[in-house]
């Protein structure tokens, strides 16, 4: 049996983002909208490592506007739902440890805060995740 670890830097980044989007671009609730969106992966994760290496290591590098890229596509809560239940399923089978609860934690205030805006933007009611 495999010893898990904890995230400690960017190796095991890469190996998360690589599996999560795998398993987003295979799931028959969220895949769809990620793919209608995104035809070449190879860039996306390459930014997602950036992104993460940021927000976990404070590592420079990452660009962007997140929730701009977000605004636009047919999201709601039921997909924000999935989105984290992958989420922590990637990491979960992955690694354990500190910075692991910390990811995940770090993810789910993403998806709420990404959420309660398009709710603003929408007049819609919020993600509750149980």
């Amino acid at each position: 049996m495999e010893v898990k670890q904890d995230i400690n830097g960017l190796d095991e980044i890469i190996l998360f983002v690589n599996t999560f989007y795998e398993e987003v671009q295979r799931d028959e609730l969220i895949g769809p909208i990620f793919n209608s969106v995104i035809k070449d992966w190879e860039p996306h994760l390459q930014k997602m490592y950036a992104f993460w290496n940021a927000v976990l290591f404070g590592v420079p590098g990452f660009t962007g506007n997140p929730f701009a890229r977000h605004a636009p596509l047919p999201i709601k809560s039921e997909h924000f739902e999935r989105w984290i239940l992958l989420f922590y399923g990637t990491i979960d089978q992955l690694f354990i440890g500190e910075m692991a609860d910390n990811t995940k934690k770090r993810a789910e205030t993403m998806a709420i805060l990404f959420l309660s805006k398009l709710d603003a933007m929408r007049g819609c009611p919020g993600l509750v995740i149980v």
